[in-house]
């Protein structure tokens, strides 16, 4: 019997479509090659009493009204899946020689703050965040749906917006001449894009900053809480959410996608799935070239040639008998750089595999809620994040593994040494538990091509009109996915049930 909609893979975006729908009555059907559901929201178990989440770290959008909650609500899960605000008068701890600022919610004490560290130069720094906030409104304005009288409404804003289409932060930067200190600050988060400032989109990090601003969260019983509701949903709905399927194959009639074949990963019986309607939430690019990219128009083409986000070493960590919370750790991340210039300090990690000077965040999920532990009593999770080359491990793992774990252990060595340094003595007496990950690790476990952690990469040339969203050119066929809408919680919460709207006519998320 066919399906109303067949949805392959298992990401956030997709698990919002699906929810949504299975909701609504249809008939839904989730194939995820993965043992766990969630993409990378998915958490995984260690040692059998340590749980760590793929990726995510904080969140925004999650408060009453906004994206998150308002498909939460149409799901009737509002009242079981909810949220821990971070710190708002710090939620970001930015941590640099010779200075230290916390990230308040509001932005005129920002400006107050980053005015005591450079005096002398407090109105460029006022200029600079009014016109953060500024460009923050135009990009609202002109996300889809545009309705013209707000743009003719607003035409300040829009302005400010779309001046800045071709820019990079560090341009936004230069231009408003903050001194390289400032910026760095201001920047510190970079991990959140895994792009220094000469490389990253002006409007993304503003929509990230900006939003964060309005409130940063974290899920009150964790992210497999949130993944495992959304699972739920669509199962007691009709639905099925089925694991180890890999997708080999799209079946293509006429310009017409009717379904896919697939290969169960554990016992390899094929498979074949028929829908009205496939839902693609794996990489849009190889599901193109699984298709045959000569399938698709000229235009789609052409949007489905981005470059791939860069990639990230984690390092999972379990600390006993010490409170975090003693070292100044709590209801915010940290982001910690020995360079004073985040470009060199990129350049050097992403080019020249160095790390001997390092930038990284680091958090701490088990302090974020009270409600459930992610670990036993007595224990606490600790994590670091930085860039990584994707062709530098994978060339490194197929080559020699014991170099591949060796530069591994090299890099979280050279954290912990700034760790105990500027943070924790002796950190390495009390860790009970590691495990790091590398680009090839995304590549395993979240099927992510090169390792991507963001889909495509939020430079300009990705960040402006001719950006992919879920059209494709053939018939009943979809993307919903973070390369087709943008990366992260709610962006993909957003990305899932805008797909929905379109397809369903039921309005959740509208402007004002």
């Amino acid at each position: 019997m066919k399906t109303d909609y067949l949805i392959v893979g298992s990401g956030l975006s997709a698990l919002v479509f699906g929810s949504l729908m299975a909701k609504a009555g249809k008939k839904v059907q989730v194939l995820e090659s993965h043992e766990h559901p969630g993409g990378f929201g998915h958490t995984f178990t260690m040692a059998k009493k340590y749980k760590f989440n793929a990726q995510l770290h904080y969140v925004w959008d999650c408060g009453e009204g906004y994206t998150v909650n308002r498909v939460l609500k149409k799901l009737n899960l509002d009242k079981q899946v909810t949220f821990e605000r971070y710190e708002p008068d710090g939620f970001d701890h930015m941590r640099m020689p010779g200075y230290s600022l916390d990230i308040p919610s509001d932005s005129q004490e920002l400006i107050r703050r980053l005015s005591q560290l450079f005096p002398e130069n407090s109105e460029q720094i006022r200029q600079f965040i009014l016109e953060v906030k500024q460009t923050s409104e135009g990009l609202k304005i002109l996300s889809p749906p545009i309705i013209p009288r707000e743009v003719f409404k607003h035409l300040g804003q829009v302005s400010s917006a779309v001046k800045y289409l071709h820019s990079t932060l560090q341009d936004v930067f230069d231009k408003f001449q903050l001194p390289q200190a400032a910026q760095t600050l201001l920047a510190l988060q970079w991990p959140d894009f895994l792009l220094p400032p000469d490389q990253l989109s002006f409007y993304a990090w503003v929509i990230l900053f900006t939003n964060y601003q309005n409130g940063a969260f974290y899920p009150t019983h964790h992210f497999d809480h949130v993944i495992n509701s959304l699972v739920k949903v669509i199962e007691e709905n009709g639905g099925d959410v089925l694991l180890n399927l890999e997708v080999t194959d799209f079946i293509l009639s006429n310009k017409t996608v009717t379904g896919v074949k697939a290969v169960n990963k554990i016992n390899h019986q094929k498979y074949e799935f028929n829908a009205n309607t496939i839902i693609c939430n794996i990489d849009p690019q190889k599901a193109a070239q699984m298709i045959g990219l000569e399938n698709f128009s000229k235009k789609i083409r052409k949007k489905l040639n981005y470059d791939y986000s860069p990639s990230n070493f984690m390092a999972y960590c379990v600390v006993k008998d010490i409170d975090l919370r003693d070292y100044g750790f709590g209801k915010w991340n940290t982001f910690h750089t020995g360079h004073r210039n985040l470009n060199e300090a990129f350049y050097q990690m992403y080019e020249k595999h160095d790390y001997s000077n390092p930038s990284f965040a680091i958090t701490t999920p088990t302090l974020l809620t009270n409600s459930e532990r992610d670990c036993p009593e007595g224990y606490q999770i600790i994590e670091f994040l930085t860039v990584a080359n994707y062709d530098y491990f994978k060339q490194l793992r197929e080559t020699n593994k014991k170099d591949y774990r060796r530069k591994k252990q090299e890099i979280l060595n050279y954290i912990l040494d700034v760790v105990e340094k500027n943070y924790i003595p002796d950190l390495r007496k009390h860790l009970v538990f590691k495990i790091t990950g590398s680009p090839t690790t995304n590549e395993r476990f979240c099927w992510c091509p090169q390792g991507n952690s963001y889909g495509s990469n939020l430079t300009p040339k990705n960040m402006g009109i001719g950006r992919l969203n879920h059209e494709t050119s053939l018939n009943n066929f979809y993307f919903c996915n973070a390369s087709s809408g943008y990366p992260g919680f709610a962006p993909t919460f957003w990305t899932g049930a805008i797909l929905y709207q379109r397809l369903s006519g039921d309005v959740i998320l509208s402007k004002g």
